[in-house]
Order: structure tokens, then sequence, then C-alpha cells
């Protein structure tokens, strides 16, 4: 049990809230005594990101190790309190709140009015109206109406253009051997013998009966000449084409889901 003796030690330090299984809630915010008796009966434990949310733990059963306070709730459950302003009271509405999350009994609570908040022509059924007319009452802020809103997230997946690459087309000389084939026509000497006949024979006569002579003839040949000539062959562009592919998108939404507590939701 938690005494006043324990009060100075706590508050100056800096120590933390545990549960039963040792695992740490949150920091040690404010301890609240009872009007009464002035033991104390109620911690905050700083929660949410940089410690921005206090929840309110009820003292009963809790014991101290050092400078930390161990409380025989899960993390969860005090998570999950009711929210309440730590205003510096707590009000018998409040207090019926967090009893009632916490499952702890009517002993506990040190107020007289425990149905304090009920219109005067309450009937005292199981619905509670507040001066609203909203049903039931808003246990985590300023009462709205008697629905909450559930959201969630959805894809909205679009495309965009952007640059992948750029393609140059450019040109260069390579040299390779060509070979052909190209007829060529030479001259060749050829010797023609023919008889002295009556023909022939005055011109064969007509010179002396014996000399010396000589008698040439230039012969003739071709050969190969090469020339080259540049000629266009074809024209070379660079154009686009648009493909289309499909591609699958997977990204994690999140969604608000509404869990109903103390009432058979089974559909019959």
């Amino acid at each position: 049990m938690i005494t006043n003796e324990h009060l100075d030690r706590l508050l100056a330090g800096h120590g933390h809230v545990l549960s039963t299984e040792g695992e740490k809630i949150g920091g040690v915010g404010q301890v609240y005594a009872d009007d009464d008796t002035n033991q104390p009966n109620w911690v905050t434990v700083k929660t949410g990101l940089f410690g921005t949310r206090e929840s309110f733990v009820p003292l009963e059963g809790a014991r101290v190790e050092g400078d930390d306070i161990v409380v025989p709730f899960s993390k969860d459950q005090v998570k999950d309190a009711p929210g309440v302003d730590p205003d510096g009271h707590l009000d018998p509405a409040e207090e019926d709140r967090l009893y009632h999350h916490y499952s702890l009994g009517n002993g506990h609570r040190t107020h007289t009015n425990a149905t304090a908040g009920l219109d005067a022509t309450d009937t005292g059924t199981d619905r509670d109206y507040d001066a609203r007319g909203t049903v039931g009452r808003d246990t985590s802020g300023p009462t709205t109406d008697g629905a909450m809103t559930r959201s969630e997230e959805r894809l909205n997946v679009d495309t965009e253009r952007q640059a992948t690459g750029r393609a140059r087309l450019r040109k260069y000389v390579t040299t390779e051997n060509v070979t052909q084939t190209v007829p060529v026509s030479r001259e060749e000497v050829r010797i023609e013998r023919e008889p002295i006949t009556d023909a022939n024979r005055d011109a064969a006569l007509s010179g002396p009966d014996l000399s010396e002579e000589e008698h040439e003839i230039t012969l003739h040949e071709e050969r190969p000449v090469v020339d080259k000539e540049t000629v266009p062959v074809e024209r070379v562009r660079l154009d686009k084409d648009v493909v289309t592919d499909e591609e699958t998108v997977t990204e994690e939404v999140r969604k608000e889901r509404v869990d109903i507590d103390g009432i058979d939701d089974t559909r019959r």
C-alpha cells in the first residue's frame, strides 16, 4: 500500500509506473489524495508521444519499488482508461468512470453522490442521458453527440511523367574490303601462214630474191581501273513509341474500427 511517506520520493524523482509483469507503462505524473483521509488514491501516468497524455491509475493494490510504482493492471488497460483532465481534482462522475473501467467495487469510492450527473427524471434504467439528450456520455472528452464517426484511409493512385534516359543517334565511318571480278582483255601474237597461190604470187615475188627484214606489231591489254563514289543509301531518324505496362501498387492504409463492450451484438 502506498502512503504519504512515499509521496515526496515519488514526486521528486523521475520514476515510472510499471505493470505487474514489469512492463513500463509511462512516467509518474501526479498523485491524487482523498479529500477526507488525505491518503493517495490515484496516480497519473504520462503516456502518448512525449508524455503529452496522462492516464489515471488507482493506487489500490499498488506498491513502491525504488522510484517506481507497480500497479496491478496491464499496460493496455491503463492506456485505454477514460480520458480525464488532470486539473487537480476528480469529481464523483469522473471517479465512477475510472472505477468502472478498472472493475473496482463501490467500496473504494470516497464521494457520497454516486449517481451525480443523472437527470432528475431518470427512471433508473441502463440508458443514461446527458444535458444535451445524448444517450450515454463521451468517456474520452467532452460529450459530442450520440454517435462517433469511423474513418479510414483510401488509396488514390496516379501516375507522373519523369525522364528515364536519353537516346542519341550518331554515325561513324568504318572500312571494309570489297572484292569484285571484272573481265580484262589483252592482245597476243598469232602467226598466220598461207601458201603461195596465184592470188598472192605477185605480192610474194615483189621483193628481192633473198633479203633480211624485220616486222613489229604493238600489243595491247586492259587493266582494272578503280574509282570510288559516295552515294546515299538510306535515311535514319529517331522516333518514340508509347508502351503501356501494368504495375501493382501495395501500400498500408489505416482504418478505424468500433468495438462494443457490455452488450451482446450477435445478430439474430
